[in-house]
């Protein structure tokens, strides 16, 4: 608790403002600080990457995350992305992979995509914050998320292809 001394000859309009003060300083809500609370995430170095499919070519600036520690992060604490950006995780080996939305604030569409760069589906407008299992549902090699609604808005589709660097190992 603090205690605040006011001299009893203090006006009646300091203390009724010294009494909004405190009763807004009181609404604040209190808790840890996070680093990635502070200030907005850097946005690390992008890439291009194209999407080709029925509808036409579509490009896209990604960040690529390409080590554990990266992965692990994502989009996590960010409370925008551009509309022509998105994040690319190279997991280095086709396996199944699974993502979860926990600590992520934007809706996404999750592209889940084989090593030969075509994309095996696509989980759209996934839940905010949700600690649901979202499934690749087969091997992939990568997952490119995207603002959600921009697979429904281009028409790309599971079957399109993905150019990117990654795909031509």
């Amino acid at each position: 608790m603090t205690v605040i001394r006011v001299p009893v000859s203090a006006s009646v309009s300091k203390l009724l403002r010294l009494a909004a003060c405190l009763a807004a300083l009181a609404a604040v809500p209190v808790g840890p600080l996070r680093a990635q609370d502070a200030a907005p995430a850097a946005q690390a170095a992008t890439e291009p990457l194209g999407i080709v499919g029925k509808s036409g070519r579509h490009a896209f600036q990604v960040e690529v995350m390409r080590t554990d520690a990266q992965r692990a992060k994502g989009l996590m604490y960010r409370r925008s992305m551009a509309a022509d950006h998105g994040m690319l995780f190279d997991f280095e080996r086709p396996a199944p992979a699974t993502m979860w939305m926990k600590n992520t604030y934007l809706s996404l569409d999750m592209v889940f995509i084989r090593s030969d760069g075509s994309i095996a589906r696509i989980a759209a407008d996934t839940e905010p914050l949700s600690t649901k299992v979202i499934p690749s549902g087969e091997p992939v090699l990568a997952v490119l998320e995207l603002n959600a609604g921009t697979a429904a808005k281009l028409g790309i589709r599971a079957g399109d292809r993905v150019e990117h660097p990654m795909f031509k190992r």
